[in-house]
């Protein structure tokens, strides 16, 4: 049987630089992230041999033999990849074991599409087990972006100027509800959305309902999803969750199933949250420590809300919010090839910074994320002012200030010391 991945056709992803460095250091790699995002190809391509355990063929057998007899299924050439673990949670224990056993680096790539529950799971992996999370493709890789600014460099001071290129609105539109789905990149604007829809089906209909081995209400789960899409990229309570069901005339539901089915979403890599920066940059204001909420793709908000690039354009309020997903989205991606963090920053006095990244030394750059250029004056304004707070309070200032722009056409530093990015020209 041939491997999945055919290597000329492989695209290449930022996390190969880091599942690489995994092998060498961790006797296994635990690859995880939403479904469809490419985990087995990129876990194929860097593995020698391969056992998939959702293989459909002959009544699923290859899970059945995993069942039966974990060690089996782990003998082959190294690394050898072993896609959707969690369908026989057993594999994580015998993988450790033969981790131990054998004392060496680089001997499996598990990939996992879900979390299981801890229970039947006897140890944690720590020290044998490393685990990346893996997200679907920013713009840098799926082409869109010309990568002509590196975001470790930027975080680090240095910026060339440089024009980038004319941006289309119509295009920005397309990137966001299109998403990052492999599947999805050559699809016409007018189909962007069945990918993500159908995405969303398999979730409710298949996965949601093995995950626990529960029947859950999906109906209840769709409005909760709608509810979610609705405040993309907000810090929207539970409460309020709750509250914008009802608003728009949908049946209760009460706010303990919206607990269990965020917990079912964020296990299944539905959902990415985007964490509070927790430092004390400012040591007299209080900071609110609610996640920025996002989907694992923005293109899953856009079909929920049937918002094709057309109505993106009709409705830039709504396009705004989208855009910041896909821009945090690539931040993140683009941060945690090179050891940084991404965070969001909201304090009582109403200050608020999209996307802060946090660097392993401590440094951390703050950045405002617009959709138009004739936005980024006041953004640059708003960040200067409030480093300059933050210095004047004593606090840790950030050491880069940053404006992501959709529709800029060039990369360069302002008189004031904020720098000016295309999301189109960003890259790791």
């Amino acid at each position: 049987m041939g491997k999945i991945a055919d290597k000329s056709k492989y695209k290449p992803r930022v996390i190969d630089v880091s599942v690489e460095k995994y092998l060498s250091a961790f006797g296994a790699v635990c690859i995880e992230g939403p479904k469809w995002c490419g985990k087995t190809w990129t876990s194929s391509f860097h593995s020698s041999s391969e056992f998939l355990l959702g293989d459909p063929s002959n009544n699923f057998q290859n899970r059945s033999l995993a069942q039966m007899s974990p060690s089996v299924v782990l003998e082959g050439a190294t690394p050898r990849m072993l896609d959707e673990w969690q369908e026989v949670p057993t594999i994580w224990d015998a993988v450790r074991y033969t981790v131990d056993q054998r004392a060496d680096k680089g001997q499996f790539i598990l990939t996992g599409s879900s979390t299981p529950k801890r229970k039947g799971i006897l140890h944690s992996g720590a020290g044998r087990i490393g685990k990346l999370r893996m997200r679907t493709m920013s713009l840098y890789e799926s082409g869109e972006s010309s990568g002509e600014v590196s975001l470790e460099a930027l975080c680090n001071g240095e910026i060339t100027g440089a024009l980038t290129g004319e941006v289309n609105l119509r295009d920005l539109a397309y990137y966001t509800a299109r998403g990052g789905f492999p599947g999805n990149l050559d699809v016409r604007p007018e189909d962007s959305f069945l990918l993500p829809q159908a995405y969303l089906d398999a979730i409710l209909d298949d996965d949601s309902q093995r995950i626990d081995n529960k029947k859950y209400d999906t109906e209840k789960m769709r409005l909760l999803l709608r509810s979610l899409a609705r405040n993309e990229s907000t810090t929207a309570t539970k409460a309020k969750l709750l509250n914008d069901i009802k608003e728009n005339g949908d049946e209760a539901i009460d706010t303990d199933t919206i607990t269990t089915y965020l917990d079912v979403f964020s296990r299944l890599f539905l959902i990415d949250n985007q964490p509070p920066f927790a430092s004390n940059i400012r040591s007299s204001v209080r900071v609110k420590q609610a996640e920025k909420r996002h989907f694992c793709d923005p293109s899953l908000a856009c079909a929920l809300l049937k918002a094709t690039p057309a109505r993106l354009i009709g409705d830039l309020n709504t396009f705004g919010f989208l855009f910041e997903a896909l821009v945090e989205r690539d931040l993140k991606i683009y941060a945690e090839s090179f050891g940084a963090n991404l965070f969001h920053y909201q304090d009582y006095n109403n200050r608020e910074i999209d996307a802060v990244i946090e660097l392993s030394d401590g440094r951390w750059c703050a950045f405002e994320i617009k959709l138009g250029a004739n936005q980024i004056d006041k953004a640059a304004e708003a960040l200067v002012a409030l480093r300059d707070d933050i210095l004047r309070a004593g606090g840790l200032a950030p050491s880069v200030l940053c404006v992501i722009c959709g529709m800029s056409n060039a990369a360069y530093a302002r008189p004031d010391g904020v720098f000016v990015v295309p999301i189109t020209a960003l890259k790791n």
